[in-house]
């Protein structure tokens, strides 16, 4: 399917049916033709797109938690109840939920490269909108400018199952997968950290203000590079498939299935249903502590705003290693379901240690508890997305990711809104035991789950390619 796009670096040798590269410095696998031996190859430039996308989702990422990791300055600045700056965050994902549908028809209709534009153009718009609401009585041009980044993140979220199956082998798909994962972890990572660093909590409120409007012009100048760099080099897919899997599902003797009955065959796939139950579950809680963590913090350490944006920070970073761990594991191994049940059961462990820690009166516990928790957490995500990819192939990976982000975005408004009405109304020990015991529900649909990889099965089917054909470059 691909033949007719391969580039010009590359020409078909008579005598062997080989695929050649003209200059030995081309940075590509050679490999046999999958008619003479079952052979795919890989390119190197996989992991300039693959970097490339995970700044993308990062800058995006990072204007999740902007406002509310420092709510109460905020809330000084603007003059505003703090439930419009939990709605900053939560705008994301009230927008992606009717947005997921129209979003991933847009992908499989127009592919990586033209989903992938759109999401850097549609960040980088917003990024600047928000610096012209740097006013007491600018809220609504920042809030503007949140949707707008917030609306853009539909054409990110589905896009790291899919960017790492068109681009990347079966022995590294998953962990493309974490790395893809891995940029989203660190812009929330910066949208913790950056904000309290940046925005001090002033009596003067034009230097809050001064603050704020350095942070929003460091924000729209990195999107606005983003944008340049994405234009320039980011692809749509390889000139040939990388994985007997990944042919297959663009070879179908019938056609394309179309985005609907994609749809219908994922919603009637029953071991999907329970993962898209199980990851908006544990997604939707890590939303909720993401979004308060602010407010819950400072009951206990006044005044450590700074501190906040650092726990984040170590929520966040360990869960990114706990995101390569993860991919590095199920490369491995390929045990999915294991894996993932593991993942989940461990992080309901950690969100019970945090409950009943963050009274101790020591802030460096609250960090180490914190970092547990986003281990397994958000060390979770990628997890999700490869388990369903393997049970619902071929069905596209964008729909499916797509589908489970949108259960997360669900959970997630419902746990936050929760969350925030039982820290008003109970104690903070209550509602963590409330979102602690959403957890045990979710570890015990996970393993109720059948362990049913047919995107294994797939590529175990295909003929065995030769190591030399396909070794790392």
């Amino acid at each position: 399917m691909f033949e007719g796009n391969i580039n010009d670096n590359f020409v078909h040798s008579k005598s062997t049916d080989l695929i050649k590269p003209k200059d030995s410095t081309e940075n590509v696998h050679q490999a046999t033709s999958k008619e003479a031996g079952g052979e795919f190859k890989v390119y190197k430039r996989r992991w300039a797109v693959l970097i490339l996308f995970a700044f993308y989702s990062a800058s995006n990422a990072m204007q999740w938690i902007q406002y509310s990791i420092i709510n109460n300055i905020i809330i000084k600045y603007y003059g505003i109840n703090d439930k419009w700056v939990d709605w900053t965050s939560m705008i994301y994902m009230i927008l992606y939920i009717p947005l997921i549908f129209p979003g991933s028809w847009f992908l499989d209709k127009f592919g990586l490269r033209i989903t992938a534009l759109v999401g850097i153009f549609g960040t980088c718009i917003g990024s600047w909108i928000k610096v012209f609401s740097v006013s007491p009585d600018a809220f609504f041009i920042g809030f503007i400018g949140q949707s707008v980044v917030a609306f853009s993140q539909v054409f990110i979220l589905s896009l790291p199952a899919r960017v790492a199956a068109v681009w990347f082998g079966p022995d590294q798909v998953s962990s493309a997968c974490s790395v893809g994962v891995f940029g989203n972890q660190l812009g929330i990572a910066v949208g913790f950290v950056l904000p309290p660093m940046l925005v001090g909590n002033h009596e003067d409120l034009d230097l809050i203000g001064s603050d704020l409007k350095l942070m929003f012009y460091l924000v729209a100048g990195l999107t606005s590079v983003l944008v340049v760099l994405m234009v320039l080099f980011f692809q749509d897919h390889p000139p040939t498939p990388p994985s007997a899997a990944q042919e297959a599902s663009k070879t179908n003797p019938d056609g394309e299935p179309s985005f609907m009955q994609s749809l219908k065959n994922l919603i009637l796939n029953p071991n999907y249903i329970l993962l898209l139950l199980s990851y908006g579950i544990n997604v939707g809680v890590f939303y909720a502590i993401s979004t308060l963590l602010n407010p819950v913090v400072l009951t206990y350490y006044p005044g450590h705003e700074v501190d906040c944006g650092r726990i984040g920070l170590c929520i966040v970073l360990a869960g990114m290693l706990g995101s390569v761990v993860s991919g590095i594991i199920l490369d491995k191994t390929h045990k999915f379901k294991e894996t993932t049940l593991a993942v989940y059961a461990f992080s309901m462990v950690g969100m019970w240690i945090f409950t009943f820690t963050l009274n101790t009166g020591h802030i460096a516990v609250v960090y180490i508890t914190a970092s547990l928790l986003g281990f397994f957490m958000t060390g979770y995500l990628p997890v999700g997305f490869e388990f369903a990819a393997e049970l619902t192939y071929p069905e596209p990976e964008g729909t499916s990711a797509g589908l489970l982000n949108a259960a997360a975005q669900v959970f997630g408004i419902t746990f936050t809104m929760g969350y925030s009405f039982m820290l008003d109304s109970w104690t903070d020990v209550e509602a963590d035991i409330v979102m602690s015991v959403m957890l045990v529900v979710g570890t015990i649909v996970t393993a109720i789950i059948k362990s049913d990889l047919k995107r294994q099965a797939a590529c175990a089917a295909a003929p065995a390619p030769s190591t030399a054909a396909i070794s790392s470059a």
